[in-house]
């Protein structure tokens, strides 16, 4: 089953064989597979320098993806969250998961991890299931 392809547009994803996400149909609910999503403002080639906008612009891109979708936020079950500073974790992600994941209350992973460039402060993938017929 290959499933719907979504791309953002990011040269990332061309760049390394990818797509945003992918919807898979499912009688009981079409389950939709976000990549992980980096705080790059797609529209204008940029990212902001601080942890807790840059998470907020990867809520912007991965609602833009589960919209597409037919799904939204409130779809999501699970999450997970890679940063390359702890530091950066509960004081400036956390409150930002919250805001954005608050309502949905998906099972969550989140680790420690180098990411592919400097500038990119956290990296986040969804994983949503849609209700049948929505």
């Amino acid at each position: 089953m290959q499933g719907r392809r979504i791309s953002s547009g990011s040269k990332f994803e061309e760049l390394a064989g990818y797509s945003r996400a992918v919807v898979l149909p499912d009688p009981g609910g079409d389950w939709v597979l976000v990549s992980g999503t980096t705080g790059y403002d797609y529209a204008t080639g940029t990212i902001s320098d601080d942890v807790a906008e840059q998470t907020r612009q990867v809520f912007r891109n991965i609602e833009r993806a589960l919209a597409e979708a037919g799904a939204s936020l409130k779809d999501v079950v699970r999450s997970t969250v890679i940063f390359p500073d702890p530091d950066d974790f509960f004081d400036h992600i956390v409150p930002v998961l919250k805001e954005y994941l608050g309502e949905a209350l998906p099972t969550s992973t989140a680790f420690v991890a180098p990411l592919v460039r400097d500038e990119i402060r956290v990296e986040i993938e969804v994983t949503a299931r849609k209700a049948p017929g929505a």
